[in-house]
């Protein structure tokens, strides 16, 4: 399976998928952390993968989304952004509405 395929299954196989160092209970970068509190706060069922793991997955990420910095977020198939983009999201109420919209339930409701 290349990289590519392994990026694909695995953002296939959650609703919601966050590529990050380290893992949701150990984050392993400050960035990474902040969309992990984030999520957890929205009540958000997720998959985290550890690009760390795999040097090929770490890399292998940023040319899939053309998107040169880890972590990012993939909300059913479809890449969101990463640390910068989802914590704007989440203070202006849309990453909430964007989750809810795509099916996904929130704990914490959209701003309205």
């Amino acid at each position: 399976m290349s990289v590519k395929e392994q990026i694909e299954a695995e953002v296939a196989s959650s609703d919601v998928v966050l590529f990050m160092k380290g893992t949701p209970q150990f984050p392993m970068c400050g960035f990474s952390g902040q969309v992990v509190q984030i999520l957890d706060y929205l009540g958000v069922a997720y998959k985290g993968v550890n690009v760390l793991e795999d040097e090929g997955l770490r890399q292998g990420i940023k040319d899939f989304a053309n998107w040169p910095t880890i972590p990012q977020l993939y909300v059913k198939g479809e890449f969101v952004g990463g640390c910068d983009i989802v914590r704007e999201m989440f203070q202006a109420g849309e990453l909430a509405q964007h989750l809810t919209d795509a099916g996904i339930t929130c704990k914490q409701p959209a701003k309205v």
